[in-house]
């Protein structure tokens, strides 16, 4: 079995500062399912090389997982893993 990955935009919730940066806290996947961000690690400008796009890449930790979450000018997605 072969993993692959597919966009999948997300609802996230978030905390901007009075400085305005922003911090995501939660996000809500496609099927309901709500995963809270323990840690941000690291913000900068990126691209996905895995499914395509550009903007701001999170990478953050949940479930003690690391995994990227991207702004993409307000549209928030994540690369998510399917089996081929």
């Amino acid at each position: 079995m072969r993993l692959e990955c597919r966009k999948v935009y997300v609802d996230v919730s978030l905390d901007v500062t009075k400085d305005g940066r922003v911090r995501p806290r939660r996000l809500r996947y496609e099927d309901g399912s709500i995963y809270v961000v323990e840690q941000v690690k690291d913000v900068r400008h990126a691209e996905s090389t895995k499914v395509g796009g550009i903007g701001t890449r999170y990478t953050v930790v949940i479930r003690g997982h690391e995994s990227y979450l991207f702004d993409e000018n307000g549209k928030w997605f994540v690369e998510a893993k399917v089996a081929s």
